[in-house]
């Protein structure tokens, strides 16, 4: 029984390493390992990563924004995104207020999360396309907004 046990450990600690999260290391002491040292006895070598194919709906735009957002150090959560496109637009990537203050200045907000054409041009995320109603280039770019502004899309409750 023993045995079975180290193996599972063992298994667990390999497929945590291939999977590059670091978390081999963080969960050796729970699974009793003397040190996290114990973590540079095994070597694996993952094979490359595939190319990550995401839905065509929002929970797939949300997740590739949050992968664009990673790679250029843009903070924000799954949470934070959702909340704020739902209340923006409801979900709609066509959305657009011909009624605010900005409509009347002739700047409509559009897109998922209502962003201005001045605001999206000058936060737009290389390697998103340069369309304010491409989903995954307004979500990005009003992170990328939110996060100089207000730190974060996390910390945004109300219209920004």
């Amino acid at each position: 029984m023993i045995a079975a046990g180290q193996n599972r450990r063992a298994r667990l600690v390999r497929t945590l390493a291939v999977a590059g999260t670091g978390a081999a290391v963080l969960a050796l002491p729970l699974l009793g390992a003397a040190s996290a040292s114990a973590a540079t006895t095994t070597s694996v070598t993952a094979a490359p990563a595939a190319a990550t194919t995401y839905t065509n709906n929002l929970d797939g735009w949300i997740r590739e924004s949050l992968a664009v957002m990673a790679q250029h150090g843009i903070p924000g959560t799954y949470n934070g995104i959702y909340r704020n496109v739902i209340r923006e637009s409801s979900g709609n990537p066509a959305a657009i207020n011909l009624w605010d203050s900005n409509a009347k200045k002739g700047i409509p907000s559009k897109g998922l999360l209502q962003v201005i054409d001045p605001t999206f041009n000058a936060y737009h995320v290389s390697g998103t396309s340069f369309n304010i109603y491409d989903p995954v280039a307004n979500i990005t770019a009003a992170c990328n907004y939110a996060a100089a502004r207000y730190g974060s899309i996390d910390n945004v409750f109300g219209a920004y």
